[in-house]
């Protein structure tokens, strides 16, 4: 939520965006979460991240 600047997600995510973040966000954010999740790899990481992103109503750009 921070890298986005947002502070709460979107009422309706599929329909109204409330903030964006990069993929190097996305890494950042797995990079220091990593111990946290349910990962074995930095890439399921990300991915578990942008799954989080999308149903709050955060755009992933790039």
């Amino acid at each position: 939520m921070k890298a986005a600047k947002v502070s709460k997600g979107s009422g309706e995510p599929n329909r109204e965006k409330v903030g964006a973040v990069t993929e190097s966000d996305l890494r950042s954010i797995a990079d220091i979460k990593m111990n946290d999740l349910n990962a074995n790899t930095i890439e399921q990481a990300v991915e578990m991240i942008r799954g989080t992103c999308v149903s709050m109503g955060i755009e992933v750009k790039g």
